[in-house]
């Protein structure tokens, strides 16, 4: 695939919660387009009463049922962080996916800047196989409802222990 084909992102919903997003044309391939795509899921998450909790979306090459042309995959919600139906570690041991998200709504996001109320975040971590000399990747990115970026940072090499959002989804990809 060219670098120049474009990559689509069409969040989706049900019963008025974020349930995912929808990617076509291609996949994200670097950290940078990474923390693109997280720029807007943050900017969705930021939407009030559409994410209740932290909740952690896997990335699947999983086609929907009547994908519409040029669909190659989607990011889910796997479940919320904490709770009754929080995701387990280890979940994704068995089958890794690509990139592992966690968003933040407002009430659980504290802003970096005091006067941006509001805001919602979220981290990206694309697991590295370290042994192999493929390092792990992680960005992180806090958005207001009206498209402000308040806060975007990327890291390569990264100890995913370095921050709990990284740590989290690392023991979520844990056997």
């Amino acid at each position: 695939m060219s670098r120049s084909e474009y990559i689509g992102v069409s969040p989706f919903q049900a019963a008025g919660a974020l349930r995912g997003f929808v990617i076509s044309g291609r996949w994200p391939d670097t950290t940078k387009e990474w923390a693109q795509l997280l720029v807007l899921a943050v900017r969705v998450a930021s939407v009030p009463g559409l994410l209740s909790t932290s909740t952690v979306f896997g990335a699947r090459e999983e086609l929907p049922d009547d994908p519409m042309p040029g669909t190659v995959g989607l990011v889910v919600a796997e479940g919320p962080i904490l709770g009754e139906s929080a995701v387990t570690p280890g979940c994704f041991a068995e089958r890794q996916p690509p990139a592992l998200l966690v968003l933040h709504p407002p009430s659980e996001t504290v802003p970096s800047l005091p006067e941006c109320v509001g805001v919602a975040s979220g981290c990206v971590l694309l697991p590295g196989l370290p042994y192999l000399g493929l390092d792990h990747r992680a960005a992180w990115v806090e958005a207001e409802a009206d498209g402000t970026v308040t806060s975007m940072v990327s890291r390569v090499s990264l100890d995913p222990n370095s921050d709990p959002d990284t740590a989290v989804l690392a023991m979520l990809l844990a056997a």
